[in-house]
């Protein structure tokens, strides 16, 4: 698959602020938007570097975050639906700083069902624990049942997915290994599947993990107190079964603990954090994790709409064999989240990273970063890794095509931060034997905007298309915004505050073009917005036309569309 074992690698240009000379001197074929520095994001870091972090760490879509530590490595995964490859694998040596070393998913299961886009459906809340010198990652699929993933390198190849427990509405599941060797799972219900939803089941499983051996014991029921209580973590210590689920809602809720001294309960409840005075809304669903000094994190997520569910990093103690959770400012044992805090002290300092944005496409497979809409086919990209591009050959839309949402062939990543923008460089060589391929940048979500070129008999032109309300089948609105002079164009889009897109384009890659119209960024199904490359056709053909991207670059948002100032020249840039 194009992105397994990946290492991302960028170059990192010399920018100099005199390089406004004459078209035909060296400098003018500078980037004056230059590649970013390889590992770091220029538009969002959470260190501070003086020994504090801000929350998010993560500001990206990692939603229902789960960590484990292995030593002094932390290894995090999240749910990724129905994005391919799935299960991203982050790596951080200090809770902070955080960078994507892998997937345990190139593929989703079953493997034609997921050839076409399954909007919110495949992974839902994962769990990553490491046992026996393995690591095991959980997951529950709606409508397939609980699979598990192994390997003993998380940052390398998993083995195949197996079907630990089978059946609809099986969701949020995660293992516990006691010590006497038995095994157990703990897992939530999708109500619109199972019909029953705000409780909580225990299965025994076999110790290898891979199979459950009863019907399962009810554990929790949620209805009175603490509906639609999902995303169980199951844990234990000082002799106590531990159960950490969220409650009330992603938007809205707080996070619970259960405890027992028996697995099987009866289990004592208590709300250890919720939002308080902060605007931390329903900061819940996440990880516990100790380090090896005893210190105490959480990790969870909060839902910020078109942003995707964040990650936030939350000190924690116990108190009276209950963990509290963030700040407890009036010592009632239930937290509230902390904008900034110190580090964790992991015993030294680590370098800043940040989860790859920026694709300079010098590589042989993709940037860990990308995800398909589907199970991927092998034609639909190509590294060239010796022209420092990707080629995308335009794939058929499905027969029942309406608009983009159906479409499994977009090239996708999270969005990075609040703010930001997105410029890419391409060279289009459409099929002359066709007409209406089309390829471009995209903003998507259940609504979306895009920039393209389209091939029409005479030639090839912009446009600006927008969906509204793509997931209920409504058509493309489209403008046509010139013919372009040859193949070559730059795109872009800047993300200004409330998820606002400006879309513009460049015929030299100095003065850029705004479409008139902004678009407003809206979630995708139970995921936040996503910014990425497509190409399309309509007609079926033996021989594609095809696009060549030459780098994919993500720096900050200056809300200043037309400046020459933050314009991007030429590709000669990333020679130097």
């Amino acid at each position: 698959m194009l992105h397994k074992n990946f290492i991302y690698a960028t170059i990192l240009v010399a920018l100099l602020s005199s390089c406004a000379g004459s078209s035909g001197s060296a400098q003018s074929k500078v980037a004056k938007v230059a590649a970013p520095a390889a590992g770091v994001s220029e538009v969002w870091v959470a260190d501070q570097g003086n020994g504090m972090y801000k929350n998010p760490v993560l500001h990206a879509d990692y939603s229902d975050p789960d960590v484990c530590r292995v030593g002094d490595d932390f290894y995090m995964t999240s749910s990724s639906f129905n994005s391919i490859p799935g299960l991203q694998i982050l790596h951080s040596k200090d809770l902070v700083n955080w960078e994507i070393v892998g997937y345990a998913l190139d593929r989703l299961p079953p493997y034609d069902h997921f050839a076409k886009p399954q909007h919110g459906n495949g992974v839902w809340a994962p769990s990553i624990r490491h046992h026996n010198g393995e690591f095991y990652i959980y997951w529950g699929d709606p409508d397939y049942g609980i699979y598990m993933v192994k390997t003993k390198d998380p940052a390398g190849d998993w083995e195949d997915p197996v079907l630990v427990m089978e059946g609809k509405g099986l969701i949020d599941s995660c293992p516990l290994w006691d010590e006497d060797g038995k095994a157990y799972l703990v897992h939530g219900f999708a109500g619109s599947r199972a019909g029953i939803k705000s409780v909580l089941a225990i299965n025994k499983m076999n110790p290898e993990g891979t199979k459950v051996l009863d019907e399962g014991v009810l554990v929790f029921d949620g209805h009175d107190n603490n509906p639609t209580v999902e995303g169980p973590k199951f844990y234990k210590r000082n002799g106590y079964y531990y159960i950490f689920a969220p409650a009330g809602g992603v938007a809205t809720g707080w996070q619970l603990a259960l405890r027992a001294k028996n697995i099987y309960g009866p289990y004592e409840q208590k709300v250890v954090m919720d939002q308080g005075a902060t605007s931390i809304n329903g900061p819940h669903q996440g990880a516990w994790v100790e380090l090896e000094n005893g210190e105490d994190w959480f990790l969870h997520f909060q839902d910020k709409e078109a942003y995707g569910r964040v990650v936030h990093l939350q000190p924690m103690k116990w108190v009276n064999d209950w963990p509290v959770i963030g700040e407890d400012k009036d010592g009632d044992g239930k937290g509230q989240p902390v904008l900034s805090y110190k580090k964790p002290d992991v015993g030294k300092t680590y370098p800043v990273t940040t989860p790859a944005e920026s694709d300079e496409f010098e590589g042989n497979t993709l940037g860990l970063q990308w995800q398909w809409h589907a199970n991927p086919k092998a034609t639909w990209a190509f590294p060239a890794a010796g022209k420092g591009q990707l080629r995308l050959f335009t794939d058929q839309v499905p027969e029942d095509f309406k608009n983009y949402w159906d479409v499994p062939n977009l090239l996708l990543q999270k969005f990075p931060a609040e703010t930001f923008t997105a410029t890419t460089k391409l060279h289009f060589t459409p099929n002359p034997k066709l007409q209406n391929e089309r390829t471009g940048l995209i903003v998507m979500g259940e609504s979306y905007a895009y920039i393209s070129l389209v091939s029409k008999k005479d030639g090839i032109y912009v446009a600006y298309t927008t969906a509204e309300a793509a997931d209920k089948g409504k058509p493309e609105q489209e403008q046509l915004l010139g013919k372009l002079n040859g193949n070559d164009v730059y795109f872009r889009v800047a993300v200004g505050k409330d998820a606002v897109c400006r879309f513009s384009y460049s015929e030299d890659g100095d003065k850029y073009t705004p479409v008139a119209d902004t678009f407003t960024a809206v979630p995708g199904r139970w995921i936040g917005a996503k910014v990425g490359l497509f190409a399309t056709r309509l007609d079926k053909t033996n021989d594609s036309g095809y696009a060549d991207y030459d780098w994919f670059r993500i720096t900050p948002n200056n809300q200043n569309f037309q400046s020459n100032q933050q314009s991007i020249k030429n590709d000669t840039s990333k020679g130097l």
